[in-house]
């Protein structure tokens, strides 16, 4: 696979380049940075969540963990994490486990931390567990417009 169709024809729509780095499998987004010998920091990694009116996608480095009731008290929402079924059927074009950032090729919204928003470069999950995609920090800040910044991750 590439990256996935929604998240390139929204990309492309956008006029924003990228490039892909292709990497061995890998489960995880800390693995994929290894692998394609990205730093880990500015790896994007995405957890979809839950509320009462829908789902969010809340995107941190790889080298960090979301704290979630820090990120109830910033969306003033009671948060889950979604299950693998409905991030399968959010992300259809996409295996579980990455999901690319950019909510608007999937119609979701996007709560960013502030970790993020100075990176010269940001790499991200294109969809599958072998590709990565590469943009620059100032495409990435654009593809990010509308997106939520807030504080809401630290490095375990």
């Amino acid at each position: 696979m590439t990256i996935a169709r929604k998240l390139q024809t929204y990309i492309d729509g956008e006029g924003i380049a990228y490039e892909t780095l292709d990497h061995h499998r890998t489960a995880t987004t800390s693995q994929a940075a290894q692998a394609a010998h990205v730093p880990g920091g500015r790896l994007a990694k995405s957890v979809v969540v839950h509320h009462e009116m829908g789902y969010v996608l809340a995107v941190v480095p790889s080298t960090h963990r979301i704290e979630l009731s820090t990120l109830q008290e910033v969306m003033n929402k009671r948060l889950g994490l979604a299950s693998e079924d409905e991030v399968s059927l959010l992300f259809a074009d996409c295996d579980i486990g990455a999901v690319p950032p950019i909510g608007p090729a999937y119609d979701m919204p996007v709560i960013l931390d502030e970790s993020l928003g100075n990176a010269s470069d940001v790499y991200f999950e294109g969809g599958d567990h072998r590709t990565l995609v590469h943009v620059s920090g100032a495409n990435f800040r654009s593809l990010m417009k509308d997106a939520q910044i807030a504080r809401f991750s630290h490095r375990p």
